[in-house]
Order: C-alpha cells, then sequence, then structure tokens
C-alpha cells in the first residue's frame, strides 16, 4: 500500500509507558468535559454576535446549527467507542481513510482547538473587564484589549490560559474534577438569567423575525442571513468532540464516552434555546448585538444590576471550564500526532508523576496565548468553525466507511440510521463551512495548504531516510 494512504493499528500494547496516558475519568467526568466545552462563549457572547449578523431570527440559526452538531455528535459517539484512542477525528481518519487524510484533519484540528481556546480566552477576559468595572476595579485600556480593540496585548486572556495550563498539567482527574464543580455554576447562572428575563418577554421583539433573510449574503460589507449567522454560531455547539480526545484516559470508553457526547449535547441544546429565547424576546436584539457580554448587559436594561453582577461573576469563574476543556483537546491530539511521528516525538512524552503530557501542554498553552492577546474574536470564532466543520465531516465519513470496511467489529454504541445521520452531518457541514465568510475560507486553504506542503516534504524525506536504510541493510546480508 502507498505509504501516503497507510492506515493505523489501533494496538496501544506497543506503546511504551513514557507515551501511555492514565484510565482516571468516569462518564461523569466526561459528560462534565461536554458540557462545559459546548456551554460557554457561545452563549454566553455569541448571542450578541449571531443576532447583528439574523436579526431575531438567530434563534433558528441556533437550530440549524444544533441539528448538524447532533448529527455529527451521533456519529463521532460510534466511531469513539469503536476507535477508543485518543486523538478524535484525526485518529479516526487514520484508521479509515489513511495517512495523508489523518494529517489535513490533524492540522484542522490544531486550528480549530487553539482558536477556540483563545476566541474563549478573549471572551472571558471581556466578561471579568466588565465585572471588575462593576464593582469599582478598572483595568488599564492597554492591557485589557489586543491592538484590534485599541489596546496592546489582552493581559487577562493570557493570564486565564496561564492558570488552566497548571490545571491541566497538575493531573488529568484533578483537573476534571474542579471543571465538573464550574460547570454546575455555569448552568445555575443561566437558569437564573431565563428566570429573571422571561418576565420581559415579549414577542413584538420578533418582528421584523428575518430582517437578513436565510441564505448568506454580503450586506454592507458583512455576511449577513441566518446561515451567515449559524456558520459563526456552530461555534457554540461544538465541544462534544473534546470528550473524545479522553478516550485513552476513560475507565470504560466503550460504555463512557457514548454517554459523554450524546448526554452533553442533550443537556446544552435545552439549555441555549432557552437562553436565546429568552434574550431575544427581552429587548430589541439592536441593543446588545454587538455587545461582548450581552447576557449581563441585557440583565443591566432591565434594571436588574444584581443578577447582572451574578451573570458577570458565574461567567468569570466558568468560562475557563471551556479553555480547559479545548486546551486539555487540543494537547491530546498534538500528543498522538507527535506519538505517531509526524510531529516531534519528544513531545510526546508523558510525566512519570503526573501523567500528563506536559511538554505539550506548554507548547500549546503559548501558542494560544499569543493569538488570545493580539485576535479579534470575530475573527478567531470563524476560522476555528472552519477546522470543526472539516473534522465533523471526517468523523461522519469514518463512520460510514467502517460500517462498510469492518461492520463485525464491536460498536458499544451504534447510531441510528447512520445512513441518513451521516450524509446529513457531512452535507450540513459542506452547507455551513460555504456560509462562512469568503476571507475564512481562503484563511482556511492557505492554513491546510502550508499544512500539506510541510507534511509532503516531511514524508519525502522520511521516505527517503527508510529506503537508505533498507539498502543498508540489503548490503550487509
Amino acid at each position: 500500500m502507498n505509504s501516503w494512504m497507510r492506515r493505523k493499528s489501533l494496538d496501544l500494547e506497543n506503546v511504551s509507558a513514557q507515551h501511555r496516558l492514565s484510565r482516571t475519568l468516569s462518564w461523569w467526568h466526561l459528560t462534565a468535559l461536554g458540557v462545559g466545552a459546548i456551554v460557554g462563549t457561545g452563549i454566553y457572547t455569541l448571542v450578541g454576535i449571531g443576532a447583528n449578523l439574523a436579526g431575531p431570527a438567530v434563534i433558528l440559526s441556533f437550530v440549524v446549527a444544533g441539528v448538524i452538531s447532533a448529527c455529527a455528535a451521533l456519529a463521532y459517539a460510534e466511531v469513539a467507542t469503536m476507535i477508543p484512542a485518543s486523538g478524535s477525528a484525526y485518529t479516526y481518519s487514520y484508521v479509515a481513510l489513511g495517512e495523508a487524510i489523518a494529517w489535513v484533519v490533524g492540522w484542522s484540528l490544531i486550528l480549530e482547538y487553539s482558536l477556540v481556546v483563545s476566541a474563549v480566552a478573549v471572551g472571558w477576559s471581556g466578561y471579568v473587564t466588565g465585572f471588575l468595572a462593576s464593582v469599582g476595579i478598572h483595568l488599564p485600556a492597554a492591557l485589557s484589549a489586543g491592538p484590534y480593540a485599541g489596546g496592546v496585548f489582552n493581559l487577562p486572556a493570557v493570564a486565564i490560559i496561564a492558570v488552566v495550563a497548571g490545571l491541566l498539567i497538575a493531573g488529568t482527574r484533578e483537573s476534571a474534577n474542579i471543571n465538573a464543580i464550574l460547570v454546575v455554576v455555569k448552568v445555575a447562572a443561566l437558569a437564573i438569567f431565563v428566570a429573571v428575563v422571561i418576565p420581559h418577554f415579549h414577542s413584538v421583539e420578533f418582528k421584523p423575525f428575518m430582517p437578513y433573510g436565510f441564505p448568506a449574503h454580503s450586506v454592507a460589507g458583512t455576511e449577513r442571513g441566518v446561515m451567515a449567522a449559524a456558520g459563526i454560531i456552530f461555534f457554540a455547539f461544538y465541544g462534544f468532540d473534546a470528550i473524545s480526545t479522553a478516550a485513552e484516559e476513560a475507565k470504560n470508553p466503550g460504555r463512557d464516552l457514548a454517554i459523554g457526547i450524546v448526554a452533553s449535547m442533550l443537556i446544552c441544546t435545552l439549555v441555549y434555546m432557552l437562553v436565546a429565547a429568552a434574550a431575544v424576546g427581552s429587548m430589541p436584539y439592536t441593543e446588545y448585538a454587538k455587545s461582548p457580554e450581552p447576557l449581563a448587559l441585557i440583565l443591566r436594561r432591565l434594571g436588574d444590576n444584581g443578577v447582572s453582577s451574578i451573570i458577570g461573576a458565574a461567567a468569570v469563574i466558568a468560562l475557563p471550564t471551556v479553555i480547559l476543556a479545548f486546551l486539555y483537546g487540543q494537547s491530546r491530539i498534538f500528543f498522538v500526532m507527535a506519538r505517531d511521528g509526524l510531529l516531534p516525538t519528544p513531545l510526546a512524552r508523558v510525566h512519570p508523576t503526573t501523567g500528563t503530557p506536559v511538554r505539550i501542554t506548554i507548547l500549546t498553552a503559548a501558542v494560544v496565548s499569543l493569538l488570545a492577546g493580539l485576535v479579534p474574536l470575530d475573527q478567531i470564532a470563524a476560522l476555528a468553525n472552519a477546522g470543526t466543520l472539516l473534522a465533523f465531516v471526517a468523523a461522519a465519513s469514518c463512520m460510514l466507511v467502517l460500517r462498510v470496511r469492518a461492520p463485525e467489529r464491536k460498536r458499544s454504541f451504534r447510531t441510528p440510521l447512520a445512513w441518513f445521520v451521516g450524509p446529513a452531518a457531512i452535507l450540513g457541514c459542506i452547507y455551513l463551512f460555504s456560509s462562512l465568510p469568503t476571507r475564512t475560507r481562503v484563511f482556511f486553504l492557505f492554513w491546510n495548504t502550508c499544512g500539506f506542503l510541510y507534511y509532503a516534504a516531511w514524508k519525502v524525506r522520511n521516505d527517503k531516510a527508510g529506503a537508505s536504510l533498507d539498502r543498508r541493510a540489503e548490503a550487509g546480508k
């Protein structure tokens, strides 16, 4: 077989101790990891960005993005339990589709996870700055925003990444326990928001419901419409894929991965629908459309400063769960790619005491800190979505390919109506990708072109080195 299309073996018994992760996570750790990843910046900040693009029809954008994400989640649940190894869609592609495709998927996942962490850190910075200002503490403008927002460097965003990275280095189970506690705080705060805002709900705020129409199209130089918003809001739904990166650390991956993925999607979809409907019905969307903290702003405009402070405080406390989940996932994807030899192998070493990949976690934190300090949230979110959409297409494709290639292989979870759900996820993700801003798609193509050139150069060098070793071995006989 051409080495470019070589498929990966899942024999983890051959993995050395210094490259092996410890199994410490149960199903509730994984569910909390998923909810922590999904419920975050998407609902706390992107409600405003989505409303700016679609008006009140942002609720429909949530529905479209949610349905597509649910189809992808079902595909992930089947493949993750069938292939209980870290690496998420990168590993699945390596097993089902071959090394070259796996590289493209892995390179896209690097983009996704790195930029998600950066985006959420920027969103957290907006909330912490607003919260501190509400209690009389004003951070210097130069150190609370990047150059795009009139500052110099977003120091709060960088600081929270450093804190979360330190927690992950300390230990996987320890960080998962803290994550679970913070997830409860975050969901409770959103429940309080809905309870306070519902009495102010007015159906008139939904008219006109779809001021920019359904398809994505340019309005005054900005892509608007339900699908344009869905392409950005999609950022609010993914996160369950971070659960699949924990496969090698789950105590019972055959059962726990499916529970974590499906349960987290169901919980988060319900939360999103309630919060989005309450927000849109509370006041004209133009009043909070461009706010970095729309939920807190809505409460302040309604005169409930006390609850606004609670929401702001909850965001400050709990949004780091998203950073934790994605920084965790990114470090594991980097780890597996290095263990496979596609990135420098020394990065794949596990610390003997904590059982965590310290080197790769530090490297990942350094990269995303730089992005969080300098790059605007909306651009980050769109680029992260592009990487995620490709990963979802890959996971759904792997599910279908393995249904044909390995029908006898044990599947602890089987996707219902797989030949409908799989294509729906693939086509839906392709449509969402086409709805992203043109600049985003061009940059994504540029990113993957650079990545594939690196892979091709690495491949040619390794193949030459392998051929040279073979010739020497043959000459020595």
